[in-house]
């Protein structure tokens, strides 16, 4: 899709000049309003909005003043900037830190990385690590009885990747003073052994939290200087903004004190199980809180867990007969906070990932007034009449293709095995969603998958991560790389209700700008997931240029 938007006379603020001209490029506007399809264009930008997309020599002509900066971008390809529909950036800059366990394929690779940390590490500190894969532990029960030897005596937290368990050794158990079972407002779990022992295994956010609790914290100036420079890394690989799905503690004072924000962020604090009222009401007065490039405009809720931690709520239980429960102990508070929220006008994002949880959340938005257009974040499994409705309802499905990465398509992973044949060759039915109607947002879920937008677009397309030999799980269920695109623009900005302002390239839109060095609509996606961005662009200010 490649076309052009006349350029009209020009306004009299093109007298001064555009600020910037962006020229020598082929340009996808995503706009279907544009006529006919242009090769060649150029896009100018005044006062950070596109103020004219057409001709090169009608756009210079019109708006090219002694003040105007050319980028020439040598017959790269532009698009609108690009979005990450689902990410984690203040979160996982803080907790995901320490050894990276994502190469850990089974239980001795794991022994030997603590072990190298062991050495490394002064007594009184801590061990933290990320990433490990539940199929490291090769069908055997998540226990620190594997690792407590290596471990020496010091104290450490292992974040499974899917950020909703961890294994804890057992200094660290003693350290958060946890010698056995607890209750928790959502459906938290230490995981005990018969005699009622802890095993390290910690599900869900209420149960990690108490040895976080007691875990070293940096100060808010460094954890202000990691968040910026993984924003930078971000723009580097051509994203433009983000939907950051939490926003804890002293977030908001974090993201407030970095002067020229590199993405523009979109948060969404977290609604939980609890005194939920009172969670309600300070929410909506949070409501448009913001600044240069950020803004509090939605809330995240969670309905469940994760299939691999046997937290994810299904129709039916799972192999080890858990997933019959929602993470609220009554589900019909997570529908109160809702339709209260969505009666404020104030957007929802609900974590659904098992196929009961995604029902019940649409449940909840088909009773609701839909003042405002709201979201359903992951959707792993799913029956195709539940599929349906999404359209039905206008609500948006948001989606992470680069999530198969840790499934299989011979079923032999630990979410496969989990869920049986029949709910697995449901997964990630991104295809199936976009040829019902439905609004689907792309993205990564950082730290969850690497936050690289060209690798979400890749795998999108592949149903495999790009540049391996994986078999590609479910192919039918890859999208075009158009609707690849649109997902992390045009789509993501409709999500949010920002269509008539972001997601195009056309005047009167943000001049938020991704230029590719090769066409992504036409490149073959292992090629697109490594080519160079030429230039980002945000607000008319450029953000990155190779």
């Amino acid at each position: 899709m490649s076309t052009a938007d006349s350029t009209a006379a020009p306004a009299p603020a093109a007298v001064a000049g555009a600020d910037s001209i962006l020229t020598g490029a082929l340009v996808h506007t995503l706009d279907p309003a544009a006529p006919g399809p242009s090769r060649v264009q150029a896009v100018a930008v005044k006062d950070g909005t596109i103020v004219a997309v057409g001709d090169p020599a009608q756009v210079a002509a019109d708006w090219r003043g002694a003040a105007t900066t050319v980028h020439d971008l040598q017959g790269a390809t532009l698009t609108p900037g690009l979005t990450d529909g689902h990410l984690h950036p203040v979160m996982g800059a803080s907790s995901f830190t320490g050894l990276d366990l994502s190469a850990c394929r089974n239980i001795a690779d794991l022994r030997s990385a603590l072990a190298g940390a062991v050495r490394d590490t002064t007594r009184g500190e801590w061990i933290t690590g990320y990433g490990l894969d539940h199929n490291a532990f090769e069908g055997a029960a998540v226990s620190n009885a594997l690792i407590d030897d290596v471990l020496d005596g010091i104290p450490a937290l292992l974040l499974l990747y899917d950020a909703h368990s961890a294994l804890a050794g057992s200094a660290a158990l003693r350290a958060a003073g946890i010698d056995g079972p607890r209750s928790f407002a959502s459906r938290s779990e230490i995981v005990c052994d018969p005699s009622g022992t802890p095993t390290g295994h910690l599900l869900e956010d209420g149960a990690i939290g108490l040895v976080r609790r007691v875990m070293p914290v940096a100060d808010l100036g460094e954890r202000r200087a990691r968040v910026l420079e993984l924003l930078q890394s971000m723009a580097a690989v051509g994203l433009t903004g983000g939907h950051v799905m939490d926003c804890e503690g002293d977030s908001l004072e974090l993201i407030a004190g970095i002067e020229d924000l590199p993405l523009r962020l979109r948060i969404a604090p977290w609604a939980m199980p609890g005194d939920i009222d009172a969670q309600v009401e300070h929410l909506l007065a949070l409501r448009g809180t913001g600044g240069p490039r950020w803004s509090v405009d939605a809330v995240k809720f969670f309905v469940d867990g994760t299939v691999e931690g046997g937290t994810a709520w299904l129709e039916r239980a799972d192999c080890h007969g858990q997933g019959t429960d929602s993470f609220w102990h009554d589900p019909a508070d997570y529908t109160r906070a809702v339709r209260r929220l969505d009666a404020g006008g104030m957007q929802t994002a609900t974590h659904a990932i098992g196929d009961a949880g995604v029902r019940h959340a649409l449940d909840t938005l088909a009773g609701a007034a839909r003042t405002v257009r709201h979201r359903i974040e992951h959707i792993e499994t799913l029956p195709y009449e539940q599929i349906r409705r999404f359209a039905e309802l206008d609500v948006a499905a948001s989606m992470q293709p680069t999530h198969t990465a840790y499934t299989r398509a011979d079923h032999s992973d630990q979410w496969s095995l989990r869920l049986g044949p029949e709910r697995a060759g449901r997964a990630w039915c991104c295809r199936d969603l976009r040829d019902t109607g439905a609004t689907l947002v792309l993205g990564s879920d950082w730290p969850i998958a690497h936050f690289d937008p060209r690798q979400v677009l890749a795998t999108a397309q592949l149903r495999r991560l790009p540049g391996t030999d994986s078999e590609p799980v479910l192919p039918a269920q890859g999208l075009t790389a158009l609707m690849a695109l649109e997902g992390m623009t045009s789509h993501a900005a409709h999500a949010t209700g920002q269509g008539h302002i972001a997601g195009r390239i056309a005047r009167g839109h943000r001049a938020d700008l991704t230029a590719f060095a090769v066409d992504p609509l036409t490149a073959p996606p292992d090629e697109l997931a490594d080519a160079p961005i030429r230039l980002t662009m945000v607000d008319g200010a450029v953000t990155h240029r190779s």
